[in-house]
């Protein structure tokens, strides 16, 4: 089977008529210029060493070269392979905390916002993964299910604000149970949740939920974000606009830290792998870069036919009327052109 893969190259094809009207009209005013200076006979004596076969072949190997160098740029192909192509993929659930406490600043330009770049750039990277996010607080609910759809991956992901969290509070153990419910109506092996969270508080369940996720063989990162020196919680009205720091029943500024050792504790008394992603840290980035670069699991096999790229003979021959045109002279030998003048 033969086809062009850019066939639309072929277009540039019109460029041969039009270079061929334009060497017309060129040998037309150069014959037009030399008959105006001068008498034919004259004219006839000063080009006799010119060859015009040489110029007509000349301008044939010029035009045709043009027309191979498009049929490569068109990229003609011919001749097939068929190659067997495997698929591969993982389930990734990433849990986002949603308590008040992640719109603190320590980590510019917020908690939630540091997560938030972090997850879209994981998005990015994903090539044939399925993703789902659970938002999460003193309760936890599926905000995008496992889905191959990235972009709407990445709208559910920006509506994330602690704002939809009717209930405020940190229950990683929640945030854990949901999430491994959504992998369990997936059908892959391949799976891994993702805690964003940035643990001041935590329930005994999430150690529970750590074990049911060894039972079923699921990868666990903790991700705490955040610094362990306190910072006051910004409070911002419908506009988006800061109007002051959470203060609690007595009037005073709430602040919130990392809670670093907790998190780190539990993850190496359950397992779990922690990741602390704090201020110029580049651990989250690490993280991302190896959940993105995941092999996963075989998914799905097909065969594909390939087609054999032929533009080289095409290129080659292009270069070789080129070289051609280049090295044939235009002029006879003198001696030839004067032979038998003066007999």
């Amino acid at each position: 089977m033969f086809r062009f893969a850019d066939a639309a190259w072929l277009w540039a094809l019109a460029l041969v008529p039009v270079l061929t009207l334009l060497h017309l009209v060129a040998a037309r005013g150069r014959r037009k210029a030399l008959a105006q200076i001068a008498d034919a006979d004259l004219v006839a004596r000063l080009t006799a060493t010119v060859s015009s076969a040489a110029r007509r072949w000349k301008t044939v190997l010029g035009l045709t070269a043009v027309g191979l160098l498009v049929f490569a740029l068109a990229r003609p192909q011919f001749g097939t392979r068929v190659e067997t192509v495997q698929s591969r993929g993982q389930d990734i659930v990433v849990a986002v905390d949603l308590s008040q406490s992640m719109l603190a600043a320590d980590v510019a330009p917020s908690r939630l916002e540091r997560a938030r770049l972090a997850i879209l750039r994981l998005i990015d990277g994903l090539d044939g993964d399925r993703i789902g996010l659970v938002a999460f607080a003193a309760d936890a609910f599926v905000q995008s299910p496992l889905t191959v759809d990235y972009s709407a991956a990445g709208m559910f992901l920006n509506a994330m604000h602690p704002d939809l969290m009717p209930v405020q509070g940190t229950d990683l153990g929640e945030a854990l149970r949901v999430s491994l419910d959504a992998l369990e109506q997936g059908a892959r092996e391949a799976r891994v949740v993702v805690v964003v969270t940035d643990g001041e508080d935590h329930e005994e369940s999430f150690e529970v939920e750590l074990a049911r996720a060894a039972e079923m063989g699921v990868r666990v990162h903790v991700v705490g974000v955040g610094t362990t020196e306190g910072v006051p919680i910004p409070v911002y009205d419908a506009q988006g606009r800061r109007t002051g720091f959470l203060r609690d029943e007595e009037g005073a500024v709430v602040t919130t830290r990392l809670g670093d050792q907790t998190l780190r504790t539990v993850a190496e008394r359950t397992g779990a792998h922690y990741v602390r992603a704090g201020a110029g840290g580049t651990a989250l980035d690490d993280l991302v870069a190896e959940l993105a670069g995941g092999d996963g699991e075989a998914i799905e096999e097909r065969q594909i036919t390939q087609y054999e790229e032929q533009f080289q003979v095409f290129l080659g021959l292009a270069l070789a009327l080129l070289m051609a045109e280049w090295l044939l002279p235009e002029r006879r030998r003198r001696e030839r052109a004067w032979a038998g003048r003066f007999e």
